[in-house]
């Protein structure tokens, strides 16, 4: 079961423009991810636990957010985590790390819907859904509507669309990982991307109609 407050925390959308400070490099830099799988290939247990934190959170947001649904993201989730380690005998960083754990988590969505006729439209949770306890009232309230309004927003995006938006949010992956998750070409990516982030910009400017 995945439901805890750092994976629930809320979901930055980076939807104005926005400057990119450059920081000097740490002395003390952690392993990158392809050499973490390539230890675990080789029996390392501990490297296999460090990737898992580190992605964790990001994997179970884009999985919930694109499933809609608490119960099914969390056996996608399980199911992703499942291939990796099946995998990691036959693992090569031919890509980033990122793009192969993404690869895997599109494919078993897929595979899901298809297994799953039933694949509801409906969102049984908020994933953003726990307050700061020292934002006043009235800023919970306006967080809450964001949130409804981006929900909504979500919901009505076309699931090529969806995917695509959320593999950049959630996930940071650029144009060109994207494009290699989903099986498309670099502009069709940008394309749905940039209908994406345009419709949602909108929409957190715009009271949820209610029926």
């Amino acid at each position: 079961m995945v439901a805890n407050a750092q994976i629930m925390a809320p979901m930055e959308l980076r939807l104005s423009r926005s400057v990119r400070l450059a920081y000097a490099p740490t002395m003390d830099t952690a392993p990158e991810d392809s050499a973490l799988m390539l230890r675990y290939r080789d029996g390392d247990v501990a490297a296999f636990e460090t990737l898992y934190e580190r992605h964790k959170d990001a994997l179970y947001r884009y999985l919930l957010r694109l499933c809609r649904h608490r119960d099914q993201a969390e056996d996608i989730f399980q199911e992703v985590w499942g291939k990796i380690i099946k995998a990691r005998d036959a693992y090569r960083p031919t890509a980033k790390f990122t793009t192969f754990l993404y690869r895997v988590a599109h494919n078993c969505f897929i595979d899901h819907i298809r297994r799953n006729k039933r694949h509801t439209q409906t969102i049984d949770i908020e994933p953003d859904s726990q307050p700061d306890s020292g934002e006043q009232p009235e800023v919970q309230t306006e967080r809450s509507l964001a949130r409804r309004r981006l929900n909504a927003a979500l919901l009505e995006l076309p699931d090529e669309q969806r995917d695509v938006f959320l593999l950049h949010e959630e996930a940071g992956l650029d144009l060109e990982q994207i494009a290699s998750i989903t099986g498309s070409n670099r502009e069709t990516t940008k394309s749905r991307l940039r209908y994406a982030v345009r419709k949602l910009r909108i929409a957190i400017d715009e009271p949820v109609r209610t029926p």
